[in-house]
């Protein structure tokens, strides 16, 4: 089996607009039906946001991961630069919250 090295990692993802995510599809691109539900379940919660494809280590301090805007999911208000920013920054928290706890 190849070793893919983490800052080779591309994964999709679901990013809300106040940063916080959830991966789907790791393995395989999301089904359409899979977005659809994940899309009725945003909206079911009164959450937006947006399928993208990250690209790299996202648990490396030393680089920031690429976030790829796919297509927005349930309407959201705020651009996809604002939610990227917001999903940096909860990024650069739990990176820190851990380097704290070692």
């Amino acid at each position: 089996m190849k070793k893919v090295a983490k800052d080779m990692d591309r994964v999709w993802a679901v990013i809300s607009e106040d940063g916080r995510h959830v991966l789907i599809g790791r393995n395989t691109d999301p089904s359409e039906e899979e977005v659809i539900r994940t899309e009725q379940a945003l909206s079911g919660q009164g959450l937006s946001g947006w399928l993208a494809v990250v690209e790299g280590d996202r648990w490396s301090r030393r680089s920031r991961p690429t976030c790829l805007m796919v297509r927005p999911l349930a309407s959201p208000v705020t651009d996809f630069e604002s939610a990227v920013a917001a999903f940096e920054q909860r990024r650069q928290e739990l990176l820190a919250s851990t380097t704290k706890a070692q």
